[in-house]
């Protein structure tokens, strides 16, 4: 009986632990064999499964400053552990003018060896808006604990006239900065404080991607140079922390996305409806 109780513990763990290792939310990381503008084809899938439902986004990547982020959407059959994907809206790029964006698909098995998990298999594609196709080939990625673009927030906004507001975080130490929008500096050499050091940033539908860089000229009293920086596009405010040193810059990246704004003009346009329409 013991024997008995023994083994069903041992087969009730090993069916937690395989259940758990088939969770595939989180951050794979791969590299693409494939013709392109960049030297190195980075991919990494940011994954959000909810049962057999996957979303998420999608980095093909050089390194942080050049490349293109797409959504997907995709299943996920766990008897089989097999994962199918499709990339869509392109969200985001930053690339040079020469680069074509490769919209892809990936079919894919999850394996689990020890503690390393990879996911497996075959991706192809077609050049954006075109019938023409990519590469395509094997791929491999293994699963990372977090994101290559963590240290660089991205704000998505509806409206094109931004504002930024610079104060100094907590305590007020001296720190100076300089401030660039798209390598060009628009405040430099400022004190923070507790009134805001300001700026403004204009996005328009052929300039929907801006880069704010926050410079530490000095660090103050107590390092490092930390600020806090408020984004107001519209009605919508963003509050972020931004750390700078003598050796690293701050970066925040500002993204127009059209889809919030066409979400927000809809339910306008049905809040002015009439109640009996």
């Amino acid at each position: 009986m013991v024997k008995i109780l023994l083994a069903f513990s041992f087969l009730f763990t090993t069916l937690i632990f395989q259940c758990a290792g088939q969770d595939i939310s989180g951050y794979w990381k791969g590299t693409l064999m494939m013709r392109g503008c960049f030297p190195e084809n980075n991919i990494e899938l940011q994954i959000n499964a909810k049962g057999a439902v996957l979303a998420g986004d999608s980095y093909h990547y050089q390194d942080i400053d050049n490349y293109v982020k797409k959504s997907f959407r995709g299943s996920f059959d766990r008897a089989s552990k097999k994962l199918s994907l499709q990339e869509g809206t392109v969200t985001t790029y930053h690339i040079p003018q020469r680069c074509v964006i490769c919209v892809k698909n990936f079919e894919l098995t999850y394996y689990r060896e020890g503690n390393k998990e990879t996911l497996k298999g075959y991706w192809s594609g077609n050049v954006l808006n075109s019938t023409l196709s990519c590469d395509g080939g094997s791929i491999v990625l293994t699963r990372i604990r977090e994101s290559a673009f963590k240290e660089i927030p991205e704000i998505k906004v509806d409206t094109g006239n931004i504002r930024l507001d610079f104060y100094d975080n907590a305590q007020i130490d001296g720190d100076s900065i300089t401030v660039l929008v798209d390598k060009q500096v628009v405040l430099t050499h400022q004190r923070l404080g507790a009134k805001p050091l300001t700026t403004y940033v204009r996005i328009d539908k052929n300039n929907n991607f801006h880069e704010v860089e926050m410079v530490a000229e000095n660090l103050g009293s107590i390092p490092p140079n930390t600020a806090v920086l408020i984004i107001t596009a519209g009605k919508n405010r963003h509050a972020l922390t931004l750390s700078s040193s003598e050796v690293k810059s701050a970066r925040v990246r500002i993204v127009y996305d059209e889809e919030i704004t066409k979400v927000g003009q809809t339910v306008a346009a049905l809040l002015k409806k009439e109640p009996d329409e």
